[in-house]
């Protein structure tokens, strides 16, 4: 058997205590060779993009905590990601908190390392401007579809003196950059009052499908799954899930928390319903510690990267096999 296939799986709980060892996402090993991985878990701890409450640069460290809940067969789809992928933690992207731009290059460069390894990603943010860099190093060649959680578009445009990147503008760029296809877009959740009455106009008049929470209760969550899988189609496919898409019963540890929000049993039911879908690429973000004071939302966070880790290795496996 070669090295590749020797990655040590994440212990069983009931031989090692999770309590024990080295924090890790989902208690899977540290990889600095990515030549023995097919999906990396990686941290961005960055919120220098945030424009009211910061502390999701905390957010990496403490869902790795959280993470140690997490077991290996999901009960559902019965998915096993680390049977069908070699999965491991590549620790964070380097860092520069007070300066924006910088920050913007280090992270592509970290994902661009990944990507030339032939290796999908799987993030944990950090504010949502993270996506971005991500989505420059992981779509340059070609435009990908997305399935995006959230209260909020994240399509603005400039704020604060004209500032072009903010944690409220991420999508917007990436389809100015021709990184995302916005007809190949679903955004799920929307609400809450804007700024402006046009802050959300870029997503509709770009062509994306916008499923704003009225219309989520109206359709149900079948219906939503259906239409996002009508959107993105058969293409390549980034899931993005901002935790503020959650009602903050589930999730208050986050920078933007806006009331009225899906459950964490529909939204988990929502990305099930992405199994069989084309997915190169995916990520949780705005989980803010210092905003959980009972580590809830971090234990959110580490959910929903499992339940799309197991999507993710699902989708890995079939391109495999074909």
């Amino acid at each position: 058997m070669s090295e590749r296939n020797e990655l040590p799986k994440p212990p069983s709980n009931n031989v090692s205590p999770r309590f024990m060892g080295l924090a890790t996402f989902m208690r899977t090993p540290v990889v600095s060779d990515y030549s023995m991985i097919d999906i990396a878990l990686t941290g961005v701890p960055w919120d220098g993009a945030v424009t009211n409450r910061a502390g999701a640069r905390h957010g990496p460290r403490e869902v790795r905590n959280m993470s140690s809940f997490i077991r290996r067969v999901h009960h559902v789809s019965n998915i096993n990601p680390f049977e069908l992928c070699r999965v491991g933690d590549v620790g964070d992207t380097p860092v520069n908190p007070i300066n924006n731009d910088k920050m913007l290059v280090m992270i592509e460069e970290f994902y661009a390392g990944l990507v030339a390894a032939g290796v999908t990603p799987l993030s944990c943010g950090g504010d949502h401007l993270v996506t971005l860099p991500i989505m420059r190093a992981l779509c340059k060649d070609r435009p990908v579809g997305m399935v995006h959680f959230d209260a909020h578009t994240d399509t603005a445009d400039v704020a604060f003196d004209g500032e072009k990147y903010h944690h409220g503008t991420p999508f917007r760029r990436a389809v100015e950059e021709g990184l995302l296809d916005p007809k190949r877009t679903i955004q799920i959740g929307i609400r809450g009052a804007r700024s402006d009455a046009d802050y959300n106009d870029f997503s509709h008049d770009s062509g994306m499908r916008v499923i704003y929470i009225e219309e989520f209760y109206d359709m149900g969550v079948n219906a939503v799954i259906e239409e996002a899988r009508r959107v993105v189609g058969d293409g390549p496919v980034y899931i993005s899930f901002d935790v503020d898409g959650l009602d903050p019963v589930y999730a208050p540890g986050t920078g933007t928390p806006e009331v009225g929000g899906y459950s964490t049993h529909e939204a988990q039911r929502m990305v099930r319903g992405l199994q069989g879908l084309n997915i190169v690429g995916g990520d949780v973000v705005e989980v803010a510690p210092p905003f959980d004071q009972t580590g809830n939302t971090a234990l959110v966070g580490a959910t929903f990267m499992f339940e799309i880790l197991c999507v993710m290795a699902d989708a890995i496996s079939q391109r495999k096999k074909s």
